[in-house]
């Protein structure tokens, strides 16, 4: 048969008949071989052996290599037939090195953008500095020609004046300076505006890169604000510089502060004291003219919007009446203000409420003294720069402030003067304003005297119409034609520019000392903790009250892993040691004293009547009592606490004695009570017996309670009399002889009720009086003879309890005894069960109730308690915390002052 095609990579394949060839072959071949082996020496058959074997795994072997031949080759072919089935993929490389040329182009455009807007920004400061210099040499231009002053005799103007028109010409000529000059800064302003937009919007750009640098200013106030918390008295420690702005009232210090900031921010009355409490107003420059509080930075409100100027206006006022405390009329609360606008003056002022001379009805008697010595605490500070302004329009001897600022800088040097309401002052004497602002009049000295013009008295003008109206009043005011007033002295922005000038060279010339003064300060504070408090960490109220909140929460896991058994044991302890006084006096006592046969019929009615009355509102309170009392347990039982958290620790724990319960607990709890106390069964002996312990545990209880109660009525004994010195009382003496017919009265009838009869009361009195000469009332007979009855019953009962420990097979089988039916037993066989099953419910209400709302309690209370921080600084008040306080305080001022410090010498 002909081979197959393919046959090469299948391999051979042979016939029938050949195989038959091949196997007889192979037959006769192996005949041979066996039987040459019969004839053949048994060492040449070895050998032959061995030969036909390499014989063999030769063959093998040259089929192995032929199999992996042709399985080779048929791999080969399948994977040129997979490889050729493949799309074409050469796209995917070149699309991806077009790709990466593109991002490296991109990469490049945008260095190029950052490059060419970092080199704008440059020359726009440039620019800048190039301007504020021209501003400089131009201002430093300005003739300093001085004018003579006129004689009174020759009016401004006339021609009998010979220097009139050089005068007059000076005057032109430097009015057009100052115009120009105004024009030129209007301009910077509006570019500085521009350049401080660009600049906010590429720093929120790069706000994810790098963190927004802050300016001068900002860290400025920065360090001021923790200072004011850390000496809020400005006792020593606050020496850096701030303008304090002090006036008499309605001299016009809001105005002028107004002036300088370019915004009416305060309220405003007409006469009425508006300033009530010190505001730090700190000026900076920005992109926006927008003002926000210290305590609410995203808070802000646009200087530009009428209704954001009354807001604030209001903030500020609602904040100013809050401050104030009792029936005082102003406040030493800072309130801290920030504004920002472009073209502003970088200071801190702060606005002081008005001196004044006389108190009102309405305010405070210390109102004048208070405003006295709050003006003066900002002005002792020897850094602070005083704006003293005086009112131009009335008499200077009615000037209160002077004489203030006079005794603060005697010298003058950091005192500058400014006359307001200048245009009111229009009729007055030239002269007499000109020795005001020559310093001649008043007794005070100061480094710069100004004038200015604050309004027309209309409280809805706005900041441009008060400047337009100042411009014009001084371009035609006869004041500074006749030399009265240098234009220097002049106008809201010379003033601006000098007290800025002045605050920023106080800034310069002080902080060194300042950095100086906490260094010592620090040394000192450091050198105290390390002798006194070296062992403990440096911690501040907040830290020292987190800690401690921590270790009260923590140890409050311990009352979730009390045992089921242990709540059960006391519970039912406390349940019948605070129910067994009522129960006797209520329940047991009023059925012993009927006759046995009513015993049951009486303790069941007293029962159910004590039951639904008193006992499920006392089992409530004794288990919020047992919740209390395991919880200030476990917040007590820490001996290893730290001292200082004990009076938090006891605050805490007299606040959850003071949590309530909820009232429908008392509901569940009288059902459960009802439901047990109403079950008589009697499951077995070893109940009855635990039954007859319980009633004699009580017995004896109430037993011990009595002889002390009786013991206080009629005295000590003989015994006690003797060893410890101490004698019956005229009552007590009258009581014991009582005692001994008592005793007769009962010995010769046991089975006597609770009540005397009136011919017994006759009997123990005449027997008394005729044996012992003693004189006593029913009163005194019932005060003995009520603990005593008691005293009997107790001891009739207990025998009784005794007996019936035996007897309850008596007892189920119906077998009762006249003088004993053990009616007893199982009556406090039902109240043993009731007082088991009331723990046990109450135990469960704990678990699964209280402790949970205890724990949410005592969060709450936690969190109310460091929300409150003066309660707060009470709790933890120490010389440690205090300590630590000051010292992170000190740190924290002194990275501040140095980072300032840097920021100072590298703008200059």
């Amino acid at each position: 048969m002909p081979c197959a095609p393919g046959a090469a990579r299948r391999g051979l394949r042979v016939t029938r008949h050949q195989l038959r060839m091949l196997h007889s072959v192979y037959s006769h071949r192996r005949r041979l071989l066996l039987h040459s082996r019969q004839h053949v020496p048994h060492g040449v058959q070895s050998r032959r052996n061995v030969f036909a074997l390499v014989r063999v795994l030769t063959r093998l072997r040259y089929w192995a290599l032929a199999g992996g031949a042709v399985s080779a080759k048929f791999g080969y072919d399948a994977y040129d037939e997979w490889r050729d089935s493949l799309p074409d993929l050469t796209w995917v490389s070149e699309s991806g090195h077009r790709m990466m040329d593109l991002f490296g182009e991109t990469e490049n455009t945008r260095k190029r953008f950052q490059s060419f807007t970092s080199s704008l920004s440059n020359t726009a400061e440039q620019l800048l500095e190039i301007s504020d210099k021209a501003a400089d040499s131009f201002r430093a231009s300005l003739p300093a020609k001085k004018v003579k002053p006129r004689s009174a005799s020759s009016p401004p103007g006339s021609s009998s004046d010979p220097e009139g028109d050089d005068v007059d010409e000076n005057f032109q000529i430097q009015l057009k300076q100052q115009r120009e000059l105004e024009r030129l800064e209007k301009e910077n302003k509006e570019l500085k505006s521009k350049i401080l937009i660009l600049r906010e919007k590429r720093s929120a750009k790069e706000a994810g890169e790098r963190r927004q640098k802050k300016t001068l200013i900002e860290l400025y106030s920065e360090i001021l604000d923790e200072i004011s918390r850390y000496d809020q008295g400005y006792q020593y420690h606050d020496h850096l510089p701030r303008v304090v702005v002090v006036g008499d009232q309605s001299a016009g210090k809001t105005s002028v502060l107004e002036m300088v900031a370019q915004a009416r921010i305060f309220p405003r009355g007409a006469g009425e004291m508006m300033t009530r409490s010190p505001v730090m107003v700190t000026l900076s420059e920005g992109p926006y003219h927008v003002a926000t509080f210290k305590d609410e930075p995203n808070r802000q409100f646009n200087l530009r919007d009428e209704r954001d100027l009354a807001a604030l206006r209001n903030e500020i006022e609602v904040r100013m009446r809050a401050s104030i405390q009792g029936n005082k009329a102003i406040s030493t609360e800072v309130i801290p203000l920030d504004v920002r606008g472009p073209g502003l003056k970088r200071m801190v002022l702060v606005d002081l409420p008005g001196v004044i001379n006389t108190v009102t009805v309405g305010m405070a008697e210390d109102t004048k003294q208070s405003i006295k010595e709050l003006s003066e605490k900002f002005m002792k500070n020897p850094n602070a720069i005083i704006l003293c302004i005086q009112d131009g329009s009335v008499d200077a001897e009615r000037s209160l402030v002077t004489d203030m600022v006079s005794k603060m800088d005697p010298a003058g040097f950091r005192t500058i003067f400014v006359l307001t309401k200048i245009d009111l002052a229009a009729t007055k004497d030239p002269k007499r304003i000109k020795q005001i602002l020559d310093g001649k009049l008043f007794p005070m000295k100061a480094m710069g005297y100004y004038a200015v013009v604050t309004g027309k008295g209309n409280k809805n003008d706005s900041i441009a119409d008060i400047k337009a109206y100042e411009s014009e009043f001084f371009a035609n005011s006869e004041f500074v034609k006749s030399g009265a007033l240098k234009p220097h002295q002049t106008t809201t922005h010379n003033l601006t520019n000098a007290v800025s000038a002045c605050f920023w060279k106080m800034v310069t010339d002080s902080i060194e000392s300042q950095v100086d003064l906490y260094k010592c300060n620090r040394f000192n504070l450091e050198t105290e903790w390390k002798n006194s408090f070296s062992s403990y960490r440096q911690l501040s109220t907040d830290e020292h009250f987190e800690k401690a909140k921590n270790e009260i929460l923590d140890e409050l896991l311990d009352l979730d892993a009390l045992p089921a058994a242990f709540w059960d044991d006391m519970l039912f302890e406390k349940l019948w040691r605070a129910n067994y006084s009522d129960l006797f006096e209520k329940v047991y006592l009023p059925a012993v004293d009927q006759p046995p046969t009513h015993f049951k019929t009486v303790s069941d009615i007293k029962l159910r009547e004590w039951a639904e009355s008193s006992l499920p509102v006392k089992s409530i309170e004794i288990a919020r009592q047992s919740l209390v009392t395991q919880f200030v347990n476990i917040v007590n039982a820490n001996k290893n606490v730290d001292p200082l958290y004990l009076g938090l620790r006891s605050t805490l724990c007299n606040e959850v004695a003071s949590l309530e319960w909820d009232k429908r607990a008392v509901g569940s709890v009288r059902i459960i009570q009802q439901s047990a106390l109403d079950d008589r069964s009697i499951p077995d002996s070893k109940s009855w017996t635990n039954a007859a312990d319980f009633l004699e545990q009580l017995l004896n209880t109430f037993k011990t309670d009595v002889t002390r109660n009786l013991s206080d009525r009629v005295g000590p004994d003989w015994k006690t009399r003797w060893t410890q010195w101490t004698s019956r009382t005229k009552d007590q003496t009258l009581r014991n002889a009582i005692q001994f017919e008592l005793r007769k009265l009962l010995a010769s009838e046991p089975e006597h009720a609770s009540q005397l009869a009136s011919d017994e009361y006759t009997a123990i009195r005449k027997n008394l009086a005729a044996a012992q000469q003693l004189e006593v009332n029913n009163t005194l007979i019932d005060e003995t003879w009520a603990p005593m009855w008691r005293l009997h019953v107790i001891e009739k009962s207990l025998r009784q309890c005794r007996d019936c420990r035996k007897m309850y097979h008596h007892y189920t089988k119906g077998f009762t005894d006249t003088t004993n039916t053990c009616d007893n037993v199982a009556l406090f066989l039902r109240l043993q069960r009731s007082f088991k099953t009331s723990a046990t419910a109450l135990r469960q209400h704990i678990v699964n109730n209280e402790t949970r709302r205890l724990n949410q309690d005592v969060k709450d209370i936690l969190e109310e308690l460091q929300s409150d921080d003066d309660q707060k600084a009470a709790l933890l008040a120490s010389r440690r915390v205090e300590l630590a306080e000051k010292l992170a305080r000190i740190r924290s001022i002194q990275i501040k002052l140095n980072h300032f410090i840097k920021a100072l010498k590298s703008e200059k």
